[in-house]
């Protein structure tokens, strides 16, 4: 027994009381407990079944203190969020920014250069280049635009530091609210840093740049440095950038002048410039402008009674592209600008020749007479040029209309001249010894296999040259080019100013080849102006925004191309197209003038070119398709066109008389002995009665030596290689007035 009492081993037993088993002799009672300073005795707490109940009171104490033991932990857990948001949100902030060059290097990009271009008034003809309008500052402004968009865009943008918190917070809280984006949070500043430097994309690291760029931009520059900078650059739709572009596109009128109205209708398209344009739903830009009326007011920018009269006023009714003729004038300044300059790289204002009355009554002429006889003349097209003796152009309509089409044709558009040609063919034949008062037969001719007809398919026998030109005989222009040759005559058409290509044949005596009517008015210019040449340009001066010139034309000493003798010649048979030919229809009350009518095959296209001393002006008429028209002439439409035009440019200017006609300079006949002052339609008058005919008569000089007639050999051996009519075998050569003064 003993053996075994040693061999077993005896575990001790913490149970309470009511818990003894016969292995229990170790136990520690409450007596045995150490007393503790408060009179207990013991140092842990009393078994669990001694323990006193709590009552629900202590629960809710042990359990944290009731409400405010909720409120302190809702508020640590909203700092330990805090926190770590914070620390997520500088991650971020660090990573994207970290991907953006060094602040050091940040700086505003250029704007787009713009190019003002002016009239000879100095009034603006309007802005090209990616902008479309120049960059004002808030001082050349209008007061109410920077008002406007204040007070829509940004209220609190002269108390923010970039972003604003309570902007960002009301603009959550209302698309929150209404389950859709209602309000954007952004601010100018971050609106103006996102144009200039970032994409449109909505992704987190765009709107992180953004952000720390617009810190940067308020860093740098001052609040209305940054409010000009995003007025002249921001987009208001219909391809305009800045307040001055979009306020020419809508208004036709400078930023400078815009009144309250308008300013609210600018300021409303910020929020969707194209949906809000007024040129593609005015109704809905009126509707935003009243929405910025009424911010304006709660802002304390305008009273009850200005926000009465603003909106008392006429809405905007732009139209879905820019109008008026003088946009077409501004194509041609941008066509030929980077030729003259390069590239552009700066803001430019470009002098032109352009004087905008004429401009107005130009495109007025043409939209009046297409307006009231177009339609019944199947004619729906027109152009005009009209230039001065330097070969300025003054005026330059290019079609109908330019909201419309914008294709120009008067300068890029190639057609057929017409008997519009044949000035150069008569005053290559002049050069070559004829005269006015030379004789042709109005006969059939035959050119090979060409046999050119006459417009009405009459002939008239024997004719003076001068009459040929006034009735436009397709067959005396046939026979004098022959005589003279095609490339002579080329030769002359290039000399005075035609570049285009032409056909070396005998058909160029009708105007077959093509032609700008640019060029073709151009070379009409040395008629008028004694004869010397008339580069067409519409650039006089191109300068940098401060003032420093890059080109000026060197226009003012062009060379001659025409003797002066020639050039009176021409000028009185010219005279007589308009007073007894195919032009009646331009004459201009008061003013000498004089020009030609042109009118291709099938009357596809009508041309009337003609001048006075003062202007020069080609008018065309056609369709763009290359369809005929209603038998229309060069002296129809185009003449009417011409005669109005001219008629209302030469309003209240005092009449002077054509180059080497009565009271003009006197021309130089065989290059010293000048022309008595009687001139032009007298000097043909003095040499039919000096030579026993009358001027006028129906034979058209048949009395005049029968050597003039081109239908045998001649003294100076030029011969017709042509087939004309019936030919007259005459005598001997006479010497008369005429041999003396003319040598025809």
């Amino acid at each position: 027994m003993a053996a075994n009492r040693k061999s077993q081993r005896i575990e001790p037993s913490f149970q309470g009381s009511g818990g003894r088993n016969d292995d229990d002799d170790f136990h520690v009672g409450a007596g045995d407990r150490v007393v503790g300073s408060g009179g207990r005795k013991g140092r842990g707490k009393p078994p669990k079944a001694e323990r006193p109940r709590r009552g629900a009171r202590g629960r809710r104490q042990a359990s944290g203190g009731g409400i405010f033991g909720l409120f302190r932990r809702l508020f640590y857990w909203c700092v330990v969020l805090g926190i770590w948001g914070a620390i997520g949100v500088g991650g971020l902030v660090l990573y994207y920014g970290a991907r953006m060059p060094s602040a050091t290097s940040w700086s505003i990009p250029d704007r787009p250069p713009n190019i003002k271009i002016l009239a000879v008034s100095g009034d603006a003809i309007a802005n090209r280049g990616l902008t479309g309008g120049e960059a004002l500052s808030l001082e050349n402004m209008s007061p109410y635009i920077p008002q406007a968009v204040i007070a829509i865009e940004d209220r609190r943008f002269y108390s923010h530091f970039g972003i604003d918190p309570l902007g960002l917070a009301r603009a959550m809280f209302t698309n929150v609210t209404t389950g859709r984006m209602v309000q954007g949070g952004s601010t100018l500043t971050q609106q103006l840093a996102k144009n200039m430097f970032l994409s449109p994309e909505r992704t987190l690291e765009r709107k992180v740049q953004e952000v720390l760029l617009a810190f940067w931009l308020e860093h740098k520059y001052s609040k209305d440095q940054i409010l000009a900078m995003y007025l002249n650059r921001v987009f208001f739709g219909s391809n305009s950038y800045g307040v001055e572009a979009a306020s020419r596109r809508y208004f036709n009128k400078s930023a400078r002048d815009v009144n309250l109205g308008e300013a609210a209708l600018l300021a409303g398209l910020l929020k969707a410039p194209s949906r809000l344009s007024p040129a593609r739903d005015p109704e809905a830009a009126e509707a935003r402008a009243q929405v910025v009326l009424g911010a304006m007011r709660e802002e304390g920018f305008v009273t009850d009674t200005e926000i009465k009269t603003a909106m008392s006023q006429t809405p905007a009714r732009a139209k879905s592209y820019w109008s008026g003729a003088q946009h077409y004038a501004a194509d041609m300044v941008m066509a030929q600008l980077p030729g003259m300059i390069g590239d552009i790289t700066e803001d430019l204002v470009i002098d032109t020749t352009i004087d905008l009355d004429l401009e107005k009554k130009a495109d007025e002429a043409l939209t009046t007479l297409l307006d009231k006889e177009g339609a019944k003349s199947a004619a729906s097209q027109a152009a005009l040029v009209s230039i001065d003796g330097t070969g300025a152009i003054r005026a330059l309509v290019g079609g109908r209309d330019y909201a419309e089409s914008q294709f120009d044709r008067a300068s890029k558009a190639k057609r057929q001249p017409g008997s519009a040609f044949k000035p150069f063919v008569y005053a290559a034949a002049l050069e070559a010894g004829r005269s006015p008062l030379s004789v042709r037969n109005d006969a059939p001719v035959r050119i090979g296999k060409w046999t050119p007809e006459n417009y009405d398919q009459k002939y008239r026998g024997e004719v003076t040259l001068s009459s040929a030109l006034a009735n436009s005989l397709n067959t005396i222009a046939a026979q004098l080019v022959m005589e003279v040759g095609p490339d002579e005559v080329i030769k002359l058409a290039r000399r005075l100013g035609i570049e285009s290509e032409l056909q070396s044949n005998a058909s160029i005596a009708l105007g077959t080849s093509e032609v700008t009517l640019v060029e073709l008015t151009a070379a009409y210019a040395p008629f008028m102006n004694g004869g010397y040449k008339a580069t067409p340009h519409i650039i006089r001066r191109i300068s940098t925004a401060d003032g420093r010139v890059l080109y000026e034309n060197t226009y003012d000493n062009p060379p001659r191309v025409l003797e002066p003798n020639i050039v009176s010649m021409m000028n009185g048979m010219m005279m007589r197209v308009i007073t007894e030919g195919t032009g009646k229809n331009a004459r201009i009350p008061g003013w000498q003038a004089a020009g030609k009518s042109g009118t291709t095959q099938s009357f596809r296209d009508a041309l009337f070119v003609g001048y006075t001393s003062n202007l020069t002006t080609g008018v065309w008429f056609g369709n763009d398709d290359g369809k005929s028209m209603k038998k229309v002439t060069g002296g129809g439409l185009p003449a009417k066109a011409w005669s109005s035009f001219m008629t209302a440019a030469h309003e209240g200017l005092s009449p002077s008389p054509l180059f080497g006609t009565a009271g003009g300079d006197q021309p130089v006949v065989d290059g010293t002995q000048p022309v008595p002052e009687e001139g032009g339609d007298q000097l043909f008058d003095i040499i039919s009665r000096t030579l026993g005919t009358d001027r006028g008569s129906g034979n058209d000089g048949q009395a005049i030596a029968s050597e003039q007639t081109g239908a045998v050999p001649l003294d100076d051996g030029l011969v017709p290689p042509a087939d004309v009519g019936q030919q007259q075998q005459t005598g001997t050569r006479r010497t008369t007035l005429l041999d003396i003064l003319t040598g025809g």
